[in-house]
């Protein structure tokens, strides 16, 4: 039967940015959710100094709790080498940091869709950075998982990889063992495209998954296209929405997980964007479906 974990999307700005909140607070807040885990973000400004590494995996270890992932951004696709050289080594201390926190995955990206980058050179650059870091989360113990990305909240582009042929080529072009797909399935809505039909062609390679629900606040996703580029994180008009209540169809994905043999695996939590109440709602949602699915 999978398992939950939780990533707090409401809490990103406090955590990362202006740190007005602790990851001690988070920890506390998300022992009351029905979850056995917590997705952690490479990015929380308590992490950038390792000594705090253990003493935090600690406190996620007193409430009953693992951290299974690390959701990460590296920016691959950069046509400068010596800023990719820098990335694989970003990438490697955050590996590093998944490993002592306990964790088994480590999540990578294509990079941003930049404009002067072309898509041959796009999914080579991609390609041989995360087999660079691949081989080197071999030695941890540690599973790279690329996700059907959308966007990093920090970032000024969408992701190279967003549509499902640029994905499902890159995830192809990539050599190495301990690599697999963290599958989303509300950003190939975002793509113009259908979850299901992204998921029935990388089933067998979904190790983790990110749950989650979207609709926009108004528009189109053609006029997403115009407002994506240029600006730092999500356009204005693209909202997280309570998982259950928006566009994806939980059966069909879940159908399609338990026939691949997703059974023991993580899926994590990217909602709460309104408020814990919500984050407590969608918890609640797929633990029901995941009984549904996955009967003892």
């Amino acid at each position: 039967m999978p398992k939950l974990a939780a990533f707090p999307k409401l809490y990103m700005q406090a955590l990362c940015k202006d740190g007005t909140m602790s990851l001690a607070e988070w920890i506390e807040m998300a022992a009351e959710l029905p979850v056995q885990g917590l997705e952690w973000y490479a990015g929380f400004l308590e992490m950038q100094d390792r000594i705090n590494w253990a003493p935090i995996r600690r406190k996620v270890e007193e409430k009953g709790l693992t951290i299974p992932m690390m959701c990460c951004s590296p920016d691959f696709t950069h046509p400068d080498q010596t800023f990719r050289q820098e990335q694989i080594e970003q990438e490697k201390f955050w590996i590093d940091m998944t490993h002592e926190l306990g964790g088994q995955f480590c999540r990578v990206l294509s990079g941003q869709r930049r404009p002067e980058v072309s898509r041959e050179d796009g999914i080579q650059f991609a390609a041989q950075c995360i087999e660079t870091c691949a081989e080197y989360a071999a030695t941890k113990g540690i599973t790279l998982i690329i996700e059907n990305h959308y966007k990093d909240d920090f970032w000024n582009y969408p992701e190279f990889a967003q549509r499902m042929d640029v994905f499902c080529d890159l995830c192809d072009a990539v050599d190495a063992p301990n690599f697999g797909v963290n599958y989303d399935p509300s950003n190939t809505i975002l793509a113009g495209e259908d979850p299901l039909d992204l998921l029935r062609r990388v089933a067998t390679k979904v190790v983790t998954m990110h749950a989650s629900d979207r609709y926009l606040l108004e528009g189109t996703i053609e006029d997403l296209r115009r407002d994506e580029t240029g600006a730092e994180g999500y356009a204005k008009r693209l909202s997280h929405g309570e998982i259950g209540k928006g566009l994806n169809d939980y059966d069909a994905i879940f159908s399609i997980l338990k026939s691949a043999g997703f059974d023991d695996n993580w899926i994590s939590i990217e909602d709460g964007v309104d408020g814990f109440d919500q984050l407590m709602r969608s918890a609640e949602f797929l633990q029901r479906k995941i009984a549904q699915h996955w009967p003892s």
